[in-house]
């Protein structure tokens, strides 16, 4: 490892304490050949193809009790979409180059919750669902999996309860596909998290808990409250494997997606990816199923707010967990609801640190300017969150710590010219119409 990397990401560590936007590349990066032994005691190629297996056992269930799901048989995915006029745009707007093409991958409209949390929320239910079906005696191997939209099996279900606490989408992901199946659902919800959001999963029949505090404060008392219920199941975005696995299954569909656009992944033909990340299950799960797939021919950049970016101190500093932004004289509020969370996964923080190219940090006030780039140019509109990503590919040859990262890995200005990079949309599809209206018309101070 190199001296130098350290001593950059010290400079990295006191721009964020002056609440600047910055880049930071990895220090700890290695070539994934070197880990792969080490992350197959964590999560192997066999625990992610069991949970694809999960989820297509699923399928008929989800294609009766969610038509919108049928189109694609019972399966959730979502498109991926090249948008050159964004690309362009972004550009002409002041960024840095962009060499190569731009996609997004629209997570935002994900059946059923309209966010990333679908794919781990959604799944980790289902997997709970599955074991208490089979040990209960209600459930048969072989048997079809429509069963679950059957009154026998939610008046089952119903006898258990499921908790969570979030910020907003993985409380939807895990109320909406919770109370469909029958559980009980307790959803407790920060501060942070929009009304509309906790309208919603009311609406849907779920018990909703609000927190004065911030997430972690509703992930603790949620966890304590579980606990204390031996029939009810905490979903822990800090620490879940089930979680974890639900969305390193987005990577073998983001490579079909891929081969079928064309698109070739190789040394000469690079992947590079930018995820928006709050507490870092999505994204680590996302990039871990896609360095298993790739290896170092894919560059996965996380992006988190210049208030909030947890996941890049607990990795930079490998206090994990343990990391908390206020502890840098930050705040942790942000206009990406989604994103704020003080102190990330322990988990996540811990599997990155040897995977994750670099991260980004940015200004809430270029949220609400990528979201009306986007929507002027492409016709999308996805909710501010998502918007943070578009940061990576703006800034990957502006910022001195990136443009350093391409070249320490081979990524010139020839090789970046036959370059994919991916904008991962994390939510958006279910915000009211009324919402969407004012986060298009919202306009911050160029330095909030």
């Amino acid at each position: 490892m190199n001296e130098a990397l350290f001593d950059q990401s010290e400079r990295t560590l006191e721009t964020i304490r002056r609440r600047q936007e910055t880049a930071w590349q990895n220090p700890r990066w290695l070539p994934f050949d070197l880990v792969r032994g080490l992350c197959d005691l964590v999560v192997s190629e066999q625990d992610i193809a069991d949970a694809e297996a999960r989820l297509s056992r699923f399928a008929p269930f989800l294609r009766r009790a969610f038509p919108e799901t049928r189109p694609e048989n019972g399966l959730i995915e979502s498109p991926l979409v090249e948008i050159e006029a964004m690309r362009q745009a972004l550009e002409q707007a002041g960024s840095g180059p962009i060499p190569g093409r731009l996609f997004l991958k629209k997570d935002s409209h994900l059946a059923i919750a309209g966010s990333v949390k679908a794919r781990g929320g959604i799944y980790e239910v289902l997997q709970h669902a599955e074991e208490l079906a089979l040990a209960g005696g209600m459930l048969a191997p072989g048997e079809s999996y429509e069963k679950f939209d059957t009154d026998p099996m939610r008046a089952f279900l119903g006898r258990y309860t499921v908790q969570v606490g979030s910020t907003g989408n993985l409380g939807l992901s895990i109320g909406i596909m919770s109370a469909a199946l029958g559980f009980r659902v307790i959803v407790h919800m920060s501060a942070d998290a929009k009304q509309w959001k906790k309208d919603l999963l009311r609406s849907k029949g779920v018990e909703v808990i609000e927190y004065a505090q911030d997430y972690s404060k509703a992930v603790e008392e949620g966890r304590r409250q579980s606990q204390a219920d031996p029939a009810s199941y905490f979903v822990d975005d800090e620490k879940s494997v089930p979680l974890f696995l639900g969305y390193a299954v987005a990577a073998g569909r983001l490579a079909g997606q891929l081969a079928q656009q064309g698109v070739t992944v190789d040394e000469q033909h690079p992947l590079l990816v930018y995820i928006p990340a709050g507490v870092g299950g999505a994204p680590g799960g996302v990039t871990y199923g896609l360095k298993r797939l790739y290896g170092d021919h894919v560059h996965c950049f996380f992006v988190e707010p210049v208030e909030c970016p947890s996941v890049l101190l607990g990795t930079a500093t490998q206090r994990f967990e343990k990391a908390n932004v206020r502890d840098y004289g930050l705040t942790g509020k942000t206009e990406a609801d989604g994103l704020a969370c003080a102190s990330p996964s322990s988990f996540v923080t811990r599997i990155m640190t040897n995977l994750l190219s670099g991260a980004f940090t940015v200004r809430d006030s270029r949220l609400y300017d990528y979201l009306r780039l986007l929507y002027g140019t492409q016709g999308e509109q996805i909710e501010p969150s998502s918007c943070a990503a578009f940061q990576g590919p703006a800034a990957l040859c502006r910022a001195e710590e990136t443009r350093d990262y391409c070249a320490r890995h081979g990524l010139t200005e020839t090789v970046l010219a036959n370059a994919v990079h991916i904008v991962w949309a994390t939510g958006g599809s279910l915000v009211p119409e009324d919402i969407r209206a004012e986060y298009l018309a919202r306009v911050l101070p160029a330095d909030q």
